[in-house]
């Protein structure tokens, strides 16, 4: 790992925990990542040599001048709390490897027991039956039994049985063989809806990540995006029923008009 990770800082930090991110479904996890590392006064730590984990499948050409391969970036951040509470160890990838998936949630927990995080916390989509109109929950899942009273005293959905994809999922999972803490924070986001940006459930699960670390975060540009996509979703959804009922349904009034016609041309 040490081969892997170039180190830019040797911050003393104060019982550090982490959040590491991935681009997911909703991209709830990287809106909620990029979002705090802008908000708060975030340094650079260090990052991962790229070119272990991805394989660069092309190159761009601008004005037929052939550009240098480029990777997805893994960087990691830190952020001294001027209160009493936890310092915090920010890793943000921009894409996920495709073979390398377990190697990666290795070396970024080597990053953090390197600081002694003491607890890692991630972010994801849940997909649900919800309506896009329905304030999304926050479900949580833990690593340990003796953690899942924190889920209790957030007032996280605890849903027993499900699956998280991808490396926001798979990292507790590693976590969790090496006798690490963690917390997956999962936005509820509709499944007819998955494949765009959902700004509204990475809110709640921002709102819900500051309670548990107990930290000021100033919400009101993240509300505003939020209430921005759920205007342009109401609409689009608006338009989507509007084609539908041109295209699939006939006006009562017309219902018989056929059968009018032909009976004046005999």
């Amino acid at each position: 790992m040490k081969n892997l990770f170039k180190i830019y800082a040797r911050p003393k930090l104060k019982s550090p925990v982490m959040l590491a991110s991935w681009p997911g479904i909703g991209d709830v996890s990287i809106i909620v990542a990029s979002y705090l590392r802008k908000k708060l006064d975030f340094k650079e730590l260090g990052e991962f040599e790229p070119s272990y984990f991805f394989d660069a499948i092309g190159v761009v050409a601008r004005d037929n001048i052939v550009e240098e391969p480029h990777f997805p970036q893994s960087r990691f951040y830190y952020w001294k709390n001027p209160g009493e509470g936890s310092d915090i160890i920010l890793f943000i990838g921009e894409d996920q490897p495709i073979t390398k998936g377990y190697e990666l949630a290795n070396c970024v927990l080597d990053v953090g027991v390197r600081f002694q995080a003491k607890r890692i916390y991630t972010c994801a989509a849940a997909l649900s039956r919800i309506h896009h109109t329905e304030q999304p929950r926050v479900w949580g899942v833990v690593t340990s039994p003796h953690m899942a009273e924190e889920l209790d005293k957030y007032d996280l959905v605890q849903r027993g049985n499900l699956q998280i994809a991808g490396l926001n999922g798979l990292l507790l999972g590693v976590a969790k063989e090496r006798d690490i803490e963690g917390i997956c924070l999962l936005g509820e986001v509709p499944m007819h809806a998955t494949r765009i940006q959902n700004p509204v459930a990475a809110l709640a699960v921002l709102q819900a990540l500051t309670k548990i670390l107990d930290i000021e975060v100033d919400v009101g540009e993240l509300t505003q995006i939020a209430k921005e996509a759920a205007d342009r979703l109401k609409q689009v959804a608006a338009e989507a029923m509007g084609e539908y009922i041109d295209q699939f349904t006939q006006p009562i009034w017309e219902y018989g008009q056929e059968e009018y016609d032909d009976e004046e041309e005999d």
